[in-house]
């Protein structure tokens, strides 16, 4: 029977170095879990760089309701939601996403945890008739509209109400809002603008100096803000939601006053276009899809490097007369960071439309119409705010 030689001292050095080499070891394991963190985090890939883009809506008051939206966060990465509180397509008074303020609170907080990297909660609360979160859903009385407070012209007043808003919000889970409306009252008639008192004057610098007042509160609470709709929706006689909209003969350069005014405070988050058509700026393209008008005036007049997001590419001015695919690379072309397909047209729902967009953007890319390097413009713009 062989006896075992063992010697104290090396044994004693390398039981020192095998729980040395463990240290490393787990040292090692740590790192790559926290490199792994932030990989998530940040994706890099070209695939969830254009998903970052899309922003898309759904029915469900929670997430188990609807199985796209779920897909469409973990699988395909996409950059934000858009919540509304009727559903349009089903053509009946239903409630969509929003029947109560704890209900609409967990469908936040579900939809979050849902992704690996921020998501944008997007909703249109600009008060008076364009509010979805409102009394008859257990919320709070609606804030006056931007007319009244316009008219009213009090900063203290304004701001009063802006807070209440960016709290509520806030509040919900709720970290972008589709306002303020920036339009000019050109036309107290349009449809959509001004018939809807969502413009708070027909002066340029009352719109500038309310606009100043909702972007700060909103900031004061991480509510992002979206000026809307450039270059101008206030002068339109007809309403984009519903088909083409011509506001060559009644729209003037005023209308793009605020913008400018408003972008040389370094204080705007987010931009949309309007689907408005002008001639006066572009003969063949509506705004969204016109780098004559979107990236001329903002990127190259304006030196906005900010996000751009298009107005609800599901719309009639831009469904009813653009194949989705031509849609998207002339948006892209013109400089929109970020697409919104809110899938609550009166005409449409698509619980595909997330992976069709990013499919079509991929086939683009592969085309060469649309170059990688685009993508991650628009990429590294949406993380930087993010």
């Amino acid at each position: 029977m062989l006896k075992k030689l063992t010697n104290p001292k090396s044994t004693r050095k390398i039981t020192i170095l095998s729980q040395f080499s463990l240290l490393i070891l787990v040292l090692f394991i740590i790192s790559c879990n926290e490199n792994s963190k932030e990989d998530e985090v940040i994706p890099i890939d070209l695939e969830n760089q254009i998903g970052q883009m899309i922003m898309v809506g759904f029915r469900g008051l929670d997430i188990k309701q609807s199985e796209h939206i779920v897909r469409d966060v973990k699988e395909y990465g996409i950059g934000g939601v858009v919540l509304y509180s009727i559903d349009l397509p089903s053509q009946r008074e239903q409630p969509r996403n929003i029947k109560s303020p704890e209900q609409f609170k967990k469908l936040s907080n579900d939809l979050q945890a849902l992704s690996k990297t921020p998501l944008w909660i997007g909703i249109d609360q600009e008060g008076g008739r364009v509010s979805r979160l409102i009394p008859k859903y257990g919320f709070p009385p609606r804030i006056p509209s931007a007319l009244y407070l316009g008219k009213l012209n009090n900063p203290d007043s304004s701001q009063h109400y802006a807070a209440q808003t960016a709290n509520l919000l806030q509040s919900m889970g709720v970290n972008f809002n589709f306002a303020p409306v920036v339009d000019v009252n050109v036309n107290p008639d349009c449809p959509v603008i001004g018939g809807l008192e969502r413009s708070f004057s027909d002066d340029e610098n009352i719109v500038t100096q309310q606009a100043t007042i909702i972007i700060n509160e909103n900031k004061k609470q991480g509510i992002l803000s979206s000026l809307k709709h450039f270059p101008g929706h206030g002068s339109a006689k007809t309403d984009s939601h519903k088909g083409f909209t011509d506001v060559t003969d009644t729209w003037t350069e005023k209308e793009l006053l605020p913008y400018e005014e408003l972008i040389k405070t370094n204080t705007v988050d987010v931009i949309m276009t309007a689907h408005v058509f002008n001639a006066q700026l572009d003969s063949l393209y509506p705004a969204t899809l016109s780098k004559k008008i979107t990236h001329h005036y903002l990127r190259e007049v304006y030196k906005w490097d900010g996000v751009i997001i298009s107005d609800d590419m599901h719309m009639g001015a831009i469904a009813d007369n653009f194949e989705l695919e031509i849609a998207i690379e002339k948006a892209l072309e013109a400089g929109v960071d970020m697409l919104m397909f809110s899938n609550n047209s009166p005409k449409a729902y698509d619980p595909e439309i997330a992976p069709k967009a990013i499919t079509i953007i991929k086939k683009l890319i592969a085309d060469g119409k649309i170059t990688e390097e685009r993508i991650q413009e628009s990429y590294n713009r949406i993380m930087k705010l993010k």
